[in-house]
């Protein structure tokens, strides 16, 4: 078989080094492939093509589509991934689905029309609404709508200073993204899932910082999860119809589990040094089998 690891950066991240080791390992040919570079074609028949060269594939895992892009870079690379998947190719996860997950307020959305514990969320282009809803949650983080790895995100209580962070990012033409400050013990939860299973959780543990992203110097630590973990997890996962994901979970002090957000391209050295589970074998397992169905 012919599998590609789709991540839009000029260096190959560990994950996609791991992705396309096993999937050599397992006998098949690897390709570490650029969605800027990747092409489609309608001339006499429908073509796609890798810098000049025509491609074909049997299965993808799509990992990332790049970070500062713009509505027609992002249309593009969406739609060449769609059609590539309608002549054949099999993704994980799909091109929708990532799209999907990619947009925290969307995806919250849907999560929470389907049942599942969110914290009260918002997204505005209005600096007073986001003083407003100061007032009314008492502590909120903004963050970028499009993110990772904690980056960019502030905390704030104090509605003068929330308008001028939402002014700031107002100003470059982004829309504002409010979440309420979910009280919690100094820690979150990555749960990790592929397919129709958990493949283990731990406890990012904040060091110094209300953040508790591993990037930010959090540590981990292993543990058991609850039926109820397992069973919000492996829901989450299906209602934003993705095949893996990771999906950060909080233990509201003032009212159980909530998830913050799912992941559809999800980091795993964290994970991976706390659990001793390598997450990369079983998505390209998963995608295998999928690829024979």
């Amino acid at each position: 078989m012919k599998i590609g690891v789709i991540h839009e950066s000029q260096k190959v991240t560990e994950p996609s080094k791991e992705l396309l080791v096993e999937i050599r390992d397992r006998g098949h040919t690897a390709y570490y492939i650029r969605p800027s570079k990747l092409n489609g074609i309608i001339d006499e028949e429908i073509e796609f093509t890798y810098a000049g060269k025509t491609i074909s594939l049997d299965g993808g895992i799509i990992r990332n589509l790049g970070f500062l892009l713009t509505t027609e870079q992002l249309a593009k690379r969406i739609d060449i991934l769609i059609e590539m998947e309608k002549s054949g190719v099999v993704f994980i996860n799909n091109p929708q689905s990532v799209l999907l997950a990619r947009d925290k307020f969307e995806s919250l959305m849907k999560l929470k029309r389907a049942g599942i514990p969110v914290p009260p969320t918002a997204m505005v282009e209005d600096p007073f609404e986001v003083m407003r809803l100061v007032e009314k949650w008492g502590e909120v983080v903004i963050k970028p709508v499009i993110g990772s790895l904690g980056l960019g995100s502030v905390r704030a209580s104090d509605p003068d200073i929330a308008f001028r962070i939402a002014k700031a990012i107002l100003s470059v033409n982004q829309p504002v993204y409010v979440q309420k400050y979910v009280k919690k013990p100094d820690r979150d939860i990555r749960a990790f899932v592929v397919g129709d299973r958990l493949l283990g959780s731990i406890y990012r543990i904040s060091q110094g910082s209300w953040k508790t992203n591993v990037a930010q110097g959090a540590l981990v630590q292993v543990f058991k999860p609850s039926s109820e973990i397992e069973e919000l997890s492996l829901k989450a996962t299906k209602v934003l119809g993705l095949d893996y994901a990771g999906i950060d979970i909080v233990e509201d002090l003032e009212g159980g589990l909530k998830i913050l957000e799912v992941n559809a391209a999800p980091l795993w050295k964290g994970f991976s040094s706390a659990t001793h589970i390598n997450p990369a074998k079983y998505i390209v397992e998963y995608l295998i089998q999928k690829i024979k169905k």
